[in-house]
């Protein structure tokens, strides 16, 4: 029988986990929850562009939490716990890519407990974080020894995010570096991070000591620049680095990157900024890269998960669409595995499904 799934969110991952749950063998689509009043009432289907599916959006949290089924893919733009412990408590497993990648050192008594209530599972997964920041880094390290330094790192071009007021409220594209400087992200992202930090230490067994590192690097536009949230003038911010690293005795041996960039033309740093961040995508252009420094030394790069143009990441990033399609690859898992918050380390090689036109 297939595991019957709710998806809690309609944006960017949403939409792109609907599909992925539609097109898994082992999944059925019973119910969406939608923020907004304009998405309520409409088909699920039709909200994605696809055939009507019988499902109809709603934002009945009571009627959602009330339904017979076995795994809720949880992505709204911010996560809250207290929907998420209800969830749980109600039965449901969850998937999610807003958090709990390895929540070592966060105090989670709460979510336990609606864990061993409902007999639920939790497992947090994505891209970045969830997927390249550890998984696919422990992955290779065993090819290697007297690992010295891990990183993996992102490098995309920010024009094709289409969440314009994010990028420029809350990412602070655009601003005054003074402003930017006071960007939250660098906090709120670093949640994220420094457990996928924590996770591959861990794992690997470096003494890491008790603070963490964060880095944030600001380049601003030298003439304008078009891009989705308007023309970003001369002077202001058009380019961000975020960087969290574990350190041993005060030398980095992981590091977790993001490098943002409208475009890579056109960028100046600012004066104190560290002259050895390279604001260009040089010859690989857009990637995420994962690189083992040990005997051998592993450099992995992706490519794939950037869209070929502006205009159709704005329709479809395929960043995105990836991050959607490991939290849906992962419900079988989830729904498998006992009760509580459950990692990549505690769950099975999470694989894919073959089109359905080519499986049994």
């Amino acid at each position: 029988m297939a595991y019957r799934v709710i998806q809690w969110a309609t944006g960017g991952v949403g939409r792109a986990a609907i599909e992925g749950v539609l097109d898994h063998p082992e999944l059925e689509l019973v119910g969406c929850w939608v923020h907004g009043a304009a998405k309520e009432g409409r088909d699920v289907g039709e909200l994605v562009g696809r055939a009507p599916v019988g499902v109809r959006t709603t934002r009945d949290v009571e009627a959602l939490l009330a339904l017979p089924a076995d795994c809720v893919v949880y992505s709204p733009l911010m996560a809250d716990p207290k929907v998420l412990v209800r969830i749980l408590r109600s039965g449901k497993n969850v998937v999610t890519p807003l958090g709990w990648i390895y929540p070592k050192r966060q105090d989670n008594h709460e979510i336990e407990a609606a864990c061993r209530e409902g007999h639920a599972t939790l497992h947090g997964t994505g891209i970045h974080p969830g997927g390249i920041t550890e998984r696919f880094p422990l992955m290779v390290s065993g090819l290697s020894r007297a690992i010295t330094h891990v990183r993996a790192e992102e490098f995309s071009d920010i024009r094709t995010y289409s969440a314009p007021q994010v990028v420029h409220e809350i990412m602070l594209f655009g601003k005054e570096p003074a402003v930017a400087k006071k960007s939250p992200m660098l906090k709120f992202l670093g949640g994220g991070f420094m457990q996928s930090i924590d996770m591959v230490a861990d794992t690997l067994g470096f003494a890491l000591d008790p603070e963490k590192r964060a880095i944030h690097e600001i380049a601003v536009a030298t003439a304008p620049i078009e891009s989705p949230i308007g023309t970003i003038a001369p002077g202001l911010v058009a380019a961000q680095r975020f960087a969290w690293q574990g350190l041993v005795r005060g030398e980095p041996v992981v590091t977790a990157a993001v490098n943002w960039f409208m475009g890579d033309r056109h960028l100046a740093p600012l004066p104190d900024g560290d002259p050895g961040v390279r604001w260009s995508f040089g010859p690989e252009g857009e990637r995420f890269e994962v690189e083992i420094t040990g005997d051998p030394k592993t450099h992995l790069t992706f490519h794939g998960w950037h869209p070929e143009s502006i205009a159709s990441g704005l329709e479809r990033n395929n960043g995105i669409v990836a991050t959607a399609m490991h939290c849906v690859s992962a419900i079988p898992y989830a729904c498998a595995a006992e009760p509580g918050i459950k990692t990549y380390l505690d769950l099975p090689l999470i694989a894919g499904r073959a089109a359905p036109h080519l499986s049994r």
